[in-house]
């Protein structure tokens, strides 16, 4: 029987799961299969990028699944090469076509990219898309507070979501706060921390205490944060693993022991400041 899940509310009214798929560095030829199990072991977001190169694969795993479309949230993004007020509309048409989808349930800029000085024109091409219906929701992805604050200051808006890397090495304290003041939804990529955390002492400790996996733990510390999350595998037995976490819960004790793993330094993707800068 699927685990039923949490949902949270975006500030343009529109919901979401809080857990779903991502498919970053899955095949495309095998995208389909793991979308499909997902979908069987009760996940109903699914998260994927046109720098991925699986769009295609998604949305055959979404057909195939027979679930309505109302039922499914899909989430895909915007390539560093197509920031524009018309290079944007058609990226974004590209990955509907590829999805074989009217609309998506969220849109979000990729990167940044601030030596290109383009994500505001993006932004703006983005409103335009939301207003259209065709992209419900609209977001960023690994933007910092002043990226954020220069989108409010210059066309009154904020994205609904601020997809960036979040795990317990890297905890983005201070991020995270101008979220919540300013109504914008936390949601973490590589949220089990690209395999460095297996052997923590502190997060075995804490499986060990609850009879869970480290990266069951993991998921629930990000529940129990408030972040949407969005951990990959293209394991049958791993993503319904990821899934059974809503049948236990993190004490007091856990969440403030898993708090002092935070290290500034604990970033393991690009920095949002330099990324997809000329070389």
């Amino acid at each position: 029987m699927p685990f039923t899940q949490n949902s949270v509310k975006f500030h343009d009214g529109h919901s979401a799961p809080q857990l779903g798929l991502g498919v970053w560095q899955v095949e495309d030829d095998i995208t389909a299969q793991v979308v499909g199990t997902a979908l069987k072991e009760g996940y109903r977001l699914v998260d994927t990028a046109a720098i991925y190169g699986n769009e295609k694969g998604v949305g055959l795993g979404l057909a195939g699944s027979g679930m309505a479309r109302e039922d499914l949230f899909v989430t895909t993004k915007l390539w560093n090469d197509r920031h524009g007020h018309d290079s944007t509309p058609a990226a974004f048409q590209e990955s509907l076509d590829r999805l074989g989808l009217d609309y998506v349930d969220l849109y979000l800029i990729h990167w940044p990219v601030p030596a290109q000085d383009r994500y505001v024109q993006a932004w703006e091409a983005m409103l335009g898309l939301r207003d259209e219906g065709r992209a419900r929701s609209i977001g960023v992805s690994n933007f910092n507070i002043s990226h954020l604050q220069r989108l409010l200051d210059e066309t009154g808006v904020l994205p609904v979501v601020n997809q960036i890397e979040l795990h317990p090495r890297f905890q983005q304290a201070e991020l995270r706060e101008f979220h919540a003041e300013h109504g914008i939804q936390t949601q973490a990529w590589s949220p089990l921390g690209r395999g460095a955390l297996w052997e923590d002492p502190v997060l075995k400790a804490v499986a060990l205490k609850h009879e869970r996996t480290v990266a069951q733990v993991m998921i629930r510390w990000h529940i129990q944060s408030g972040n949407m999350v969005i951990p990959k595998s293209v394991t049958p037995a791993r993503i319904r693993e990821n899934f059974q976490v809503y049948d236990f819960a993190l004490d007091d004790e856990d969440m403030a022991a898993i708090a002092e793993l935070d290290r500034a330094d604990g970033r393991s993707g690009p920095d949002p400041k330099t990324f997809g800068a000329p070389k």
